[in-house]
């Protein structure tokens, strides 16, 4: 390979190119220019990519992470909302890496459900903070194909996705994330390769992709009991879950055949026994029971993110 010491972009260069586009960070979009060459060649080095493989990148931005992808030999395509960012990037990607496989997706991801070329085997991506949680559970559902997922998020949301029971910050982005994969914190990246500077740290999560749960409920169903135990977390699962099952009594019945203990609270739950409460629910093709609205793969309660 080339040398390509000089390959990506530093702060001077980013600033000039949004200069020359007129793009100012948004709060709105989340954006967070890295312009720091060391922390994306760390955050390629972390994700473990093979030469080759096919890598999905959300909120690519002006090309920093791309441009580290690419010179790590992926073959990379973007996800990018922003018309005036996807317009530009191709150009910055081939100048610098004239041979390079990539192509960019004009989109807002929660939209995406199709991707052109092979199937991604890696998401590789710095996820706008504000909408993180509902980007990373929307790839993992709508892109089996994803073996290993490299994010760089809120490092409170980072806690938040591999955090384990019995943390008083596990909840819905756990839970959800534990269907799909294991996680585990990767590294902390402080603010300052940033432009502009964030006012929280970010941190990198690594996901790696696992069969879900063997249960009879769909996941639909496991995610509605997700949500309704954690509405109210300080609530027991016989309260919190009164409501999906119609009273008290009736959850407490559904928590005791499930092997649940009634006086347990969901944070104290794995998902694989989410999913045996889950089974317990009545069913849907009885006019008479109780119906369940299923929740989106992408709900998270209100201070879960």
């Amino acid at each position: 390979m080339n040398d390509t010491s000089g390959a990506l972009l530093g702060p001077a260069e980013i600033r000039d190119l949004a200069g020359r586009l007129g793009v100012r960070p948004t709060k709105t979009l989340g954006q967070n220019f890295l312009h720091d060459g060391g922390t994306v060649r760390k955050i390629v080095r972390t994700a473990g990519l093979r030469p080759g493989e096919r890598v999905v990148e959300v909120g690519p931005g002006l090309g920093s992470l791309t441009l580290g992808l690419v010179e790590a030999g992926a073959s990379v395509v973007a996800i990018e909302i922003d018309p005036v960012l996807a317009g530009q990037i191709a150009d910055t990607v081939h100048t610098r890496f004239p041979d390079s496989d990539f192509e960019v997706v004009l989109s807002d991801a929660l939209d995406v459900t199709v991707l052109p070329g092979e199937a991604p085997t890696a998401l590789v991506a710095n996820l706008p903070y504000n909408v993180a949680v509902p980007v990373l559970l929307t790839m993992l559902q709508r892109f089996d194909s994803l073996e290993r997922v490299l994010v760089m998020v809120q490092a409170e949301v980072a806690d938040r996705i591999a955090a384990v029971p019995g943390n008083k910050i596990y909840g819905i982005p756990s839970v959800k994330a534990a269907w799909y994969a294991s996680a585990r914190r990767a590294g902390t990246i402080g603010r300052n390769v940033f432009w502009p500077a964030p006012n929280v740290d970010s941190a990198l999560v690594y996901l790696e992709r696992r069969d879900p749960p063997s249960t009879t409920a769909s996941r639909e169903q496991v995610f509605a009991v997700v949500d309704a135990a954690f509405a109210q977390r300080r609530k027991t699962l016989r309260a919190a879950l009164s409501g999906v099952f119609g009273s008290g009594a009736a959850a407490e019945a559904a928590l005791r055949a499930a092997d649940v203990d009634p006086g347990a609270r969901g944070e104290t739950l794995v998902v694989e026994q989410f999913a045996r409460i889950a089974e317990q629910l009545p069913d849907v093709s009885d006019p008479q029971a109780t119906r369940v609205t299923p929740a989106s793969d992408t709900d998270v309660q209100e201070g879960d993110q």
